[in-house]
């Protein structure tokens, strides 16, 4: 007879979750199988919780969601030989395909097979997860269970930051969801100068100020501009890091940066967004999309940064039993968060 497991299920489209007794997966040859001890709701589960457009149109019925995890492994396949029951890991949540330009020349992050784990495919928010091995990321003593739940928003936040190089110079963030504070902490571990992170929530704005170095501005109360004059900043700043998805913090964004200056764009627009290409060219300014992580390189520059003091704790504002998972997902819908970690040790 099969083993069962509890696992949170979008079990039909529409909105809610629930939670469900699924079969303990069966693992292939090279895979691992994970019992999850920590989990993070993403942004990502908001939008399946809810079952807006987005996730009608991508998300298949029944599915396990949940991608941002930490567990120990418990059964390793047959072709895995370089990693061992018991070790601690996290994982990349990008299952990639092996035939694709990108994926033949190393550059996982740009194949176009990708698949998500928790979106397209079985997700993390179950007792046990079966992954490649391929995607499983050992994690350092240092790095707890609580932390390694979060690797893959902070990738997200690393990937950005680190897209342009950030020394001495001037980061304009809009958007301070809990990427977008990570991304503070980073631009600041790295050595940028000032950093101003914007939204017009003041609970996430006090949040980035106890995660990180950084000056938040609430613009729906304070002007931009009288903040960088307070800051010397005649020129504008160096670098965006546009991770709201906002075509007004967009707008924004563009007027304060220095002739030449750079956009890495994380934040995702919730539909068509108008954008006045004119002033872009004539100001000369470059603009890189970011989706997820790069693979695998974005990994060990987060693990290394967390090793060597950068802490972004802070940023996890509530930990729950995976029971309480209504109060989180609600919490988090709200805005009122930042990240959120469901402990499935006990269940």
């Amino acid at each position: 007879m099969q083993k069962t497991m509890k696992s949170l299920v979008k079990d039909k489209p529409a909105p809610g979750l629930a939670f469900l007794d699924q079969p303990v997966p069966q693992i292939k040859p090279d895979e691992v199988l994970i019992k999850i001890n920590k989990t993070g709701i993403c942004g990502t589960d908001i939008h399946i919780y809810a079952w807006d457009e987005w996730a009608a149109s991508t998300v298949p019925t029944p599915m396990i969601i949940g991608h941002e995890y930490a567990g120990e492994i418990v059964e390793i396949g047959s072709n895995v030989h370089h990693l061992s029951v018991g070790q601690r890991v996290s994982g990349e949540g990008h299952v990639i395909g092996h035939k694709s330009r990108a994926s033949r020349g190393g550059r996982f992050h740009l194949d176009p097979d990708t698949k998500g784990i928790g979106v397209n495919m079985p997700g993390a928010f179950a007792q046990y997860l079966a992954l490649p091995a391929f995607n499983a990321i050992p994690l350092p003593d240092a790095i707890d269970d609580e932390i390694g739940a979060i690797l893959d928003p902070l990738g997200n936040a690393v990937h950005t930051a680190l897209s342009f190089d950030l020394v001495g110079e001037d980061v304009l963030i809009t958007g301070a969801g809990p990427i977008g504070i990570m991304a503070g902490a980073v631009a600041r571990h790295v050595g940028a100068r000032h950093v101003v992170i914007t939204d017009v929530n003041p609970v996430r704005l006090q949040l980035a100020a106890q995660v990180a170095d950084v000056v938040p501005v609430d613009v729906a109360r304070e002007d931009l501009r009288s903040v960088m004059d307070r800051l010397g900043l005649k020129e504008g700043f160096d670098v965006g890091l546009e991770m709201s998805g906002s075509a007004a913090a967009f707008e924004q964004m563009i007027d304060s940066l220095v002739m030449g200056g750079k956009i890495a764009m994380l934040g995702i627009p919730p539909q068509k967004m108008p954008v006045d290409w004119t002033r872009i060219v004539f100001r000369m300014l470059t603009i890189k999309g970011i989706y997820g992580r790069e693979m695998f390189e974005t990994w060990h520059k987060m693990l290394a940064m967390l090793e060597s003091g950068l802490d972004v704790r802070k940023v996890i504002t509530h930990r729950l039993p995976v029971s309480d998972y209504l109060q989180g997902f609600e919490t988090m819908q709200n805005g009122n968060s930042g990240k959120i970690v469901l402990d499935w040790r006990g269940v």
